[in-house]
């Protein structure tokens, strides 16, 4: 129970995986989608780093030569089991469907990503694609310059079957509170496929470390936001409700992104252009 308190008490309690997701098509501060799609890649012991950077960019390779134009975001786990996180954003079930038929119809391209798979599968423990939609009623101000972000602080929340209501006076709770506070903002999605009902995700972007140790000292405005009367409340909602809140941070990994040129022109230092092909070997540069 202290520990998903504590999961409340961060400066930004969420801004989600759609928000950062959205912001790339844009490159820059952008309003969340309304559809997140995620992959999960867990990968073997000591298949990560290298290894499966080198055939994730196999992934890049094929979307930069087709000259796809719906891109995904990628990173890494730097806590918790190693693996991978794939976000990709839609405006509707609809768009979802329309890409994956573009992909289909396009037989260079499924060909290519074919290739990549199983080489991949390779290196993967599991594998497992997850479908999110956004509450508007849960969020607040949700928006994020992701081409500057460099960390994911990725949390999910269960609500026991029947706690809706608990769910949303606890996010009323929360949001009033954070309303009192100086750019509080987030975004939350409620996964709609992929698993057990009533998940929630959140995601706080993090330019640099340091702002995990400023999130953490904000906590006790939220607590002098919400009061004595609402923090034992809000304590007593989340122990009847919750029976599950996880939290793990990520570190964004463009080698494994597939991004636009926006993103790439607001930092290039960071968000480099994706190869148009497959290496070549030095042999062939040689004789060229």
């Amino acid at each position: 129970m202290k520990r998903v308190v504590t999961l409340l008490l961060g400066a930004c309690l969420c801004l989600a995986a759609a928000t950062v997701a959205a912001a790339q098509n844009n490159g820059g501060i952008s309003t969340p989608p309304k559809v997140l799609v995620i992959n999960r890649e867990v990968l073997k012991p000591g298949k990560g780093g290298a290894l499966h950077q080198k055939t994730e960019s196999a992934f890049v390779r094929a979307m930069a030569a087709a000259k796809y134009t719906h891109y995904y975001l990628g990173m890494d786990s730097l806590s918790g089991p190693s693996r991978s996180l794939f976000f990709t954003s839609y405006d509707s079930f609809a768009d979802w469907e329309k890409d994956a038929m573009a992909t289909q119809q396009n037989a260079t391209l499924s060909a290519a990503l074919d290739r990549a798979a199983v080489a991949d599968g390779d290196l993967l423990q599991s594998y497992e694609t997850s479908a999110y939609v956004l509450r508007d009623d849960l969020s607040l101000n949700a928006a994020t310059d992701l081409p500057h972000d460099r960390y994911f602080e990725i949390g999910v929340f269960h609500v026991k079957p029947g706690h809706d209501e608990d769910w949303s006076s606890i996010m009323k709770l929360v949001k009033d509170a954070y309303a009192k506070i100086p750019d509080a903002q987030w975004a939350m999605y409620e996964r709609a496929y992929g698993g057990p009902e009533n998940y929630f995700i959140y995601i706080t972007p993090l330019k640099s470390a340091a702002e995990i140790d400023r999130n953490f000292a904000n906590g006790p405005k939220f607590v002098e936001a919400i009061g004595k009367e609402g923090m034992h409340k809000l304590n007593e909602l989340m122990s009847a409700s919750v029976d599950q809140a996880e939290i793990n941070l990520f570190a964004l990994n463009p080698a494994i992104s597939y991004v636009g040129p926006e993103m790439i022109q607001a930092d290039p230092t960071f968000w480099k252009p994706a190869p148009a092909g497959e290496p070549r070997k030095k042999g062939e540069k040689a004789a060229q």
